[in-house]
């Protein structure tokens, strides 16, 4: 019997994952649990593990390449016979081309010499959230775009040969358009080639209107040569992520206190200042219920207990491990708990459970004494993020709440900074 394994799905926001190592080759005996294979996920390298016993039989996916969730990625079968004999050529051929249609599609399409605007997703402009994300940019540009050497020419209009599946695979101008929203289209500075047919293969007035709406494609071509590379699945998920927080509607609010009696405090008790202002923190939405909470579409949520994820800086992106029950659980086993965390950030070892689901962040830039002030966004599924700058020449410190405006006023947020301003001053409730 043949039982295809895989691509595992990780996280909520995983769509691709990246295989990074075989463990085991084709027809060697596999055992239940065992890992055969290490993937890169959009936050961390996890273990794939067999569902039973067998023989790992191929094609086996490629190593460092995105294959989509639930694409199979080898096959498991009986016998070792079965299992070598399952990997003849013709059979990794057709596999391959199942692994990745995308790609195969991609390559099946007409080319088009004409040249125009390379299109990028996201903004690539920097979003500063804390410590751990400043300067990265985000984008998630197309692999193997030529890079220019001189300005082109702007393209002239011309009907385009690549091919688009709704319409009933049709190019692009042979999907019919409506007077009108061809009309529209030439009041809005857009040429039909730009715009998505519907799902009936045709160009509406709403499709006109949606790419009018839509954010624009950066154009490189006037500018320096360039050359574009596939950045790191952490830095793609980090993007995603900053696009959907952004649209969460918030506002900020500051403060500036002295936290030399923090950072005394716990460097007497041998407390880091990190895990000293995260129980800070916490005990302070400990007493907000609104802080603790997140806006749903079908209502406010209210958590019944207080989860704080901190901005780490990891050299290649933001990930943001996640302390349970910070107000309530012991010191000590809490700064055990962060130990553990800090050693799976190295090593590129959390679990999905490891970085999800906080109720509130802190994002601390304090070590950089040029930063005397910044904020950050807010994640989305959380109320609210603390932005700790470097001390100023007052000795100092700004601290900047951002909150998400449709659960947590001005007010809110005013009675917030002045309790954890107290706590913060006078830290003997850190014990």
């Amino acid at each position: 019997m043949k039982q295809a394994i895989l691509m595992p799905v990780l996280s909520d926001t995983m769509q691709t994952g990246r295989l990074t190592r075989w463990n085991k080759s084709v027809g060697d005996p596999v055992h239940k649990g065992e890992a055969i294979a290490e993937v890169e996920t959009d936050k961390a390298i996890l273990d794939v593990e067999a569902f039973t016993d067998g023989f790992l039989a191929g094609p086996l996916a490629p190593v460092d390449e995105d294959i989509p969730v639930r694409q199979p990625i080898a096959y498991l079968v009986d016998n070792r016979e079965a299992a070598l004999a399952a990997d003849d050529g013709t059979a990794t051929a057709e596999k391959a081309s199942e692994a990745a249609p995308a790609k195969t599609a991609a390559n099946q399409a007409p080319a088009d010499t004409t040249p125009r605007a390379t299109p990028v997703s996201a903004s690539q402009a920097t979003v500063p959230t804390g410590k751990e994300d400043a300067s990265v940019p985000v984008s998630s540009p197309p692999v193997g775009t030529q890079i220019p050497t001189s300005p082109p020419s702007p393209p002239a209009k011309r009907e385009m040969s690549t091919t688009f599946p709704t319409s009933g695979n049709l190019p692009r101008s042979a999907a019919g358009a409506s007077p009108y929203a061809r009309a529209l289209a030439q009041d809005l500075g857009l040429t039909i080639e730009e715009i998505q047919p519907g799902a009936d293969g045709h160009i509406h007035a709403s499709e006109v209107l949606a790419a009018a709406l839509a954010p624009r494609p950066v154009d490189l071509r006037y500018g320096p040569p360039y050359q574009i590379s596939k950045p790191s699945a952490l830095r793609e998920a980090v993007a995603r992520n900053m696009i959907a927080a952004a649209a969460t509607p918030s506002f900020r609010i500051s403060t500036r206190v002295d936290l030399s009696p923090l950072h005394e405090q716990g460097k007497r008790l041998r407390f880091s200042f990190t895990l000293a202002l995260t129980r800070a923190c916490a005990l302070t939405v400990a007493e907000d219920p609104w802080f603790n909470g997140v806006w749903t579409p079908t209502g406010w949520v209210s958590r019944s207990r207080v989860d704080v994820g901190i901005a780490v800086d990891t050299g290649a992106g933001l990930i943001t491990p996640v302390l349970r029950d910070a107000a309530s659980r012991p010191l000590a086993e809490l700064a055990e708990y962060w130990r553990i965390l800090l050693g799976k950030v190295k090593t590129g070892r959390l679990a999905p459970e490891d970085y999800q689901g906080a109720s509130f962040y802190v994002s601390n830039l304090g070590i950089f004494a040029e930063v005397e002030e910044f904020d950050a966004i807010v994640p989305v599924g959380a109320s609210a993020i603390l932005a700790v700058a470097a001390p100023a020449s007052d000795g100092r410190t700004q601290l900047t709440l951002t909150c998400d405006h449709r659960g947590i006023f001005g007010a809110d947020a005013a009675r917030f900074l002045q309790r954890l301003s107290q706590r913060l001053k006078d830290p003997t409730w850190l014990q």
